[in-house]
């Protein structure tokens, strides 16, 4: 049997306990070690977590020699430079979405990838649950016809006022944090459009100068089928939306982030609705589970870094044609 993989942890962030923790536990992988930028919060992060030590700092992190992978979910402008670090040091990376500020940051942690040869995956974890390679497997295997609309809904209340989605200086915003899934949704099914999507148009609201609280990113595909991705970090509740229209039918996925509270996919054509359920299991499984694979037997893996520097491409022309500037 392969042994468990030994992560280790930079930030002590609430995404941690769904994204790394609970699947690194119910897989049997170690977490060996976190640093926080405050020692006693890391501490207590440990303890909570069942993390089997403390360091210093992150570069601690990175450079211990126990550590096979580093889980990166610090504050959105952090994620280029600290990747970078733990790739140079040979580590292969799992880092919380977005892959970088902008684009150029991207490229720059593709090259450094590229020259160490150390693998990087941009933590799009919806793509690993049943629910998305089921919508996937009905736009490419053609029974309900032609991709002609995509439409997806990142919808959220909105995060604590000192919250780093908040903040400019650390890349937040709603594109940032919610629009960058919707986008990647529209690159998925560029293999049966007619090639990738382009932004037409967006629009914004700003809470503070240059922070989106909310967008809206109008995109075209080759062939002419069109789509939308809308975003809100304001919404009165969580929704997380993804409706593919064809031209004899309809799929839905209505909840395809967090598809262990709502697993269910509605097929619409001609002769009614199906409702299908993929199961409650955690994407944030799927996703630790395939990552495992490929660092530990090269198992084949559908994101890389060439993947993430086109989504925040997209991103940031999304920025660009809504008149804000880019992260």
């Amino acid at each position: 049997m392969t042994a468990p993989l030994r992560i280790g942890v930079l930030g002590a962030s609430r995404i941690a306990e769904q994204a790394i923790i609970g699947p690194a536990h119910a897989l049997g992988h170690r977490l060996v070690v976190v640093a926080a930028r405050d020692r006693g919060r890391a501490e207590a992060f440990a303890q909570r977590y069942g993390v089997e030590r403390v360091a210093d700092d992150y570069d601690a992190v990175i450079d211990d020699p126990e550590v096979d992978a580093v889980y990166n979910p610090l504050a959105n402008a952090l994620h280029a430079e600290w990747n970078m670090r733990a790739l140079r040091a040979g580590k292969a990376v799992l880092t919380e979405k977005p892959f970088a500020r902008n684009a150029a940051e991207a490229r720059a942690v593709r090259d450094v990838a590229r020259e160490t040869g150390a693998v990087i995956v941009e933590g799009f974890h919806y793509l690993f649950h049943p629910v998305t390679r089921r919508l996937l497997d009905i736009a490419a295997n053609g029974t309900l016809g032609r991709l002609t609309r995509v439409e997806v809904v990142m919808a959220m209340p909105a995060p604590a006022d000192d919250d780093p989605r908040w903040s400019l200086d650390l890349a937040g915003g709603s594109v940032m944090d919610l629009g960058c899934y919707g986008l990647h949704v529209h690159r998925l099914l560029a293999d049966v459009a007619g090639g990738p999507p382009r932004v037409v148009s967006a629009v914004a609201t700003e809470r503070d100068p240059g922070v989106d609280a909310t967008s809206t990113i109008e995109l075209a595909f080759p062939d002419g089928a069109t789509g939308t991705v809308t975003n809100s970090m304001e919404h009165a509740e969580h929704e997380f939306t993804v409706l593919l229209t064809f031209s004899e039918g309809t799929a839905f996925a209505h909840n395809h982030i967090k598809p262990n509270t709502d697993d269910r996919v509605s097929v619409t054509d001609a002769s009614g609705t199906t409702v299908e359920h993929l199961g409650t299991r955690p994407s944030y499984e799927y996703q630790l589970e395939a990552f495992a694979a490929h660092v530990q037997s090269s198992a084949p893996i559908p994101l890389d870094a060439d993947d993430a520097v086109a989504t925040m491409e997209l991103v940031d022309a999304a920025y660009t044609a809504a008149g804000l500037p880019l992260r």
